[in-house]
């Protein structure tokens, strides 16, 4: 009965599931959204966590990192990888025209580098390493020869571009830091830890070393980490992602205002009908059961449809903005599908409890007077 009485005025009853899958799409996306957001700032940010940048303090005497600094480090870090790294910038010049490009000296290379063509090799001794985009932009190949400071270097491998956070910029040649052997100092040292949490304990530890001497603190070495980088955008996301839900969710209160002018004017136009049904022994709570249920089946139906919507806009967000499309069907966002449909069949059952009480409490007589 109560799916024969949504059909009696089928598009009233359309305009409002309409508005419950528009709310249902509206927070599942939203949702959907703010988890892709999350996991691209993880990923762009995942190989910084862990990493601990050194560079010359404001107190230091001198214009970088010495050696005697790099070998203290090394003795004290015995559980991660130090590398140092020296750096400078020139001009590569070919047949195929110019580029100017930022250049590193340094021994592990792989600990650093990805490489999209060739290879990064743990020891880096001959040879060099160059960003893909410039390579492509001069013509050059793994085997190709580049110069730096009258010395050829073969290229050894191709830099993988980075798309993520802080991305792009000119291009990079890496040569063996004996390359550099002019310049004294090391302009920074790179320490890669397990995690995000051994980065911070890395950074602790050269704080105390470096940087206090009894009461004094003294800045002899500039110790940055990112892991706190990544708590505080997970934060800022998670608090945006609330507010996406909360404009959201709006739309769902919007659609169970029209759920429950539906469910009123059903009852109206049938007052005669629930009068007769009453008159023959129907119950008051079988009354309010069957309002209830059609205001269920117009949950249900908007909170279906919706969720459907909802997985295919889902499946385009992941592709736009992670590009990982199947994503979408992780639990992470995979949740809010269910979020959402509850949240359509919760509205809509309590929007449908005022006409069902409504109904269910019209004396036979006066509902037969009409």
């Amino acid at each position: 009965m109560a799916w024969r009485n949504l059909g009696r005025n089928r598009m009233r009853t359309g305009l409002a599931a309409l508005g419950i899958i528009i709310g249902v799409v509206a927070i599942v996306s939203l949702g959907m959204a703010g988890v892709a957001l999350q996991q691209q700032a993880t990923s762009d940010l995942g190989s910084l966590t862990n990493e601990v940048s050194v560079s010359a303090g404001a107190d230091s005497d001198e214009d970088g990192v010495t050696e005697d600094q790099v070998e203290e480090i090394e003795s004290i870090i015995t559980d991660a990888q130090v590398i140092p790294q020296k750096t400078n910038s020139t001009e590569i010049e070919t047949r195929s025209g110019n580029a100017y490009v930022s250049v590193t000296g340094v021994t592990n290379a792989s600990a650093l580098y990805d490489v999209s063509s060739g290879t990064a090799p743990d020891r880096l001794e001959t040879g060099a390493l160059i960003s893909n985009s410039t390579a492509q932009e001069l013509g050059l190949e793994v085997g190709d020869p580049v110069a730096y400071e009258g010395q050829l270097y073969r290229i050894r491998g191709l830099i993988e571009a980075d798309d993520g956070f802080g991305g792009g910029g000119r291009g990079e040649l890496v040569i063996p830091v004996s390359g550099l052997r002019d310049q004294q100092y090391y302009d920074s040292v790179t320490i890669i830890t397990g995690s995000g949490d051994t980065a911070e304990a890395t950074a602790d530890r050269l704080e105390e070393r470096f940087n206090v001497d009894g009461r004094d603190e003294e800045e002899e070495l500039q110790i940055n980490t990112f892991a706190g980088a990544q708590e505080s955008i997970n934060s800022f996301l998670n608090t945006l992602q609330l507010a996406l839900l909360g404009i959201g969710s709006i739309s769902l209160v919007v659609a169970s205002v029209a759920i429950l002018n539906v469910m009123l004017m059903s009852t109206i136009e049938r007052r005669g009908e629930i009068g007769v049904l009453r008159a023959v022994g129907i119950r008051r709570g079988e009354v309010l059961r069957m309002i209830l249920t059609e205001a269920m089946f117009l949950g249900v139906v908007g909170g279906i449809v919706g969720a459907i919507l909802s997985l295919a806009v889902g499946f385009v967000m992941f592709n736009l903005i992670t590009g990982d499309a199947i994503a979408v069907l992780e639990w992470e966002s995979s949740q809010y599908l269910l979020y959402g449909f509850v949240f359509a069949v919760v509205t809509s059952v309590l929007s449908g409890i005022y006409p069902a009480w409504k109904a269910s409490n019209d004396r036979p007589v006066e509902a037969l007077r009409g």
